[in-house]
């Protein structure tokens, strides 16, 4: 058809086999079930398919032992191991691509990987929820201050905390399960776009590779990479959650903190100042954030004007793909090391805590408790705090006198809630603060961990 060579240049400009060669072992994979269903259906003989299947495992060895030859001119990792079989067994390696074609061998290839990456991801996010579960033992009389605006809020307990992280893994272990079901879907067999007239047995494959089901549309799954991209949302939230863990706890071991201390294994120090103890390692994972988000970016930008079915601009999708599993992979161990080996720095916690008027709030639902509206307590506890502040002391240090000029329902009961230990103690609801409820998620979570 074609009465000449491709341009190098061209060759050199359209290769992904210097990336997708990573595929390796899933391509072998496919290709091995696919030559066994061939020869179940009759196309291929008992024979040839296990001359191929012998060939692909030759392959894959010298792949994974680094001495196979990958060449640019074959463009993929596809070609350049078929073209290698073909060399090794001749004829019977061509009847390998009977009924498909490198649009459905790619996407499956890529979804075997996707779901690989998924089962590595979930197994990462369980190694950093048990880190923090890890901790609650030890830090189960911990009080923090928490925030809303980066301003002192209300006080929350230590395992409360950690526990609010486990909920955001939680949240993204569920994600990435719930994007596996549709990763898990065969579109090898539906062919270049419009499926093919070759007896063949794609349950078959399914079955063999694990796959849930079949892709349904042969159309659809040539051009088909919401599962790349889905994978790629499900990373990018995982790494946002990261890098708001690693923000705070950059903040937390400031000086103007002193919250915890990060095991220095995971910190570095400066060229120049001799005491510097810097957090590099929380500040790269917040950093290679903004590389996940890009590459999802890009993702999504790459197939918003594709018409159906395949087109060559798919070839970009899987360095984004990659770079992102790399990077959150690499994220998720290093936190979990981090999170493992911090310590709080209690005492000086402790001397701070009563700061900021943590109990206001406190106060103000005791109130509520004795008749008064909330909005109209929410008004009287806001000037007792002004009271106090104008004193520069704490709100239980306020005279009985002053309460009950505020309000005359204030009682002696009032210093029952104050002070931060006190507030805490004061909580109810399911999912607050309160010790029994932390103590009840904390077992919850072990059970659940298996920790």
């Amino acid at each position: 058809m074609f009465d000449g060579d491709t341009a190098p240049l061209v060759e050199k400009f359209s290769e992904s086999v210097s990336y997708d060669c990573r595929l390796y072992t899933q391509d072998v994979r496919g290709s091995i079930a696919h030559a066994r269903m061939l020869a179940s259906t009759g196309v291929l003989t008992d024979g040839e398919a296990e001359q191929i299947v012998a060939g692909l495992e030759d392959i894959q060895r010298e792949i994974a032992a680094g001495t196979f030859l990958f060449r640019q001119d074959l463009e993929d990792v596809h070609m350049n191991i078929e073209r290698a079989l073909v060399e090794r067994i001749g004829d019977v390696g061509r009847k390998l691509h009977t009924g498909r074609s490198r649009n459905d061998q790619v996407s499956t290839d890529f979804r075997l990987w996707i779901r690989e990456g998924i089962d590595r991801a979930e197994r990462l996010l369980g190694d950093l929820q048990r880190a923090f579960v890890g901790r609650c033992e030890a830090d189960a009389s911990v009080i923090l201050p928490g925030y809303t605006h980066l301003q002192r809020a209300q006080p929350v307990l230590a395992n409360h905390y950690w526990l609010a992280y486990c909920e955001k893994f939680q949240r993204d272990r569920d994600r990435l399960a719930d994007c596996r079901r549709r990763v898990n879907q065969l579109p090898l067999g539906t062919a270049a776009l419009a499926g093919t007239t070759m007896d063949i047995d794609r349950q078959h494959v399914a079955d063999a590779l694990e796959f849930e089901g079949l892709v349904a549309n042969s159309l659809d799954s040539s051009s088909d990479r919401d599962f790349a991209i889905e994978y790629a949302f499900a990373l990018t939230l995982v790494a946002e959650h990261l890098s708001t863990l690693a923000e705070e706890w950059i903040l937390w071991s400031t000086v103007e903190f002193n919250f915890i201390k990060l095991p220095q294994a995971y910190c570095t120090g400066s060229s120049i100042m001799p005491q510097k103890i810097n957090p590099d390692v929380m500040e790269l994972i917040r950093g290679k954030t903004a590389r996940v988000v890009g590459n999802l970016q890009s993702l999504l930008v790459l197939i918003k004007g594709l018409p159906l079915a395949y087109n060559r601009d798919l070839q970009e999708d899987k360095q984004r793909v990659f770079d992102s599993a790399d990077t959150v992979e690499a994220c998720l161990q290093l936190a979990s090391e981090v999170v493992a080996g911090a310590e709080l720095q209690v005492e000086n916690i402790n001397a701070r805590l009563e700061r900021g008027y943590l109990d206001a709030t406190t106060l103000m639902e005791h109130l509520i408790k004795l008749g008064v509206p909330q909005r109209t307590a929410h008004e009287i506890i806001g000037n007792l705090v002004a009271t106090a502040m104008k004193q520069d002391v704490p709100l239980a240090e306020l005279t009985l006198e002053e309460f009950q000029a505020a309000h005359a329902s204030l009682d002696e009961s009032v210093y029952q809630v104050l002070g931060v230990k006190q507030a805490i103690a004061a909580f109810k609801s399911v999912g607050s603060t309160a010790p029994e409820r932390v103590a009840e998620q904390v077992t919850l979570w072990r059970k659940r961990l298996k920790t």
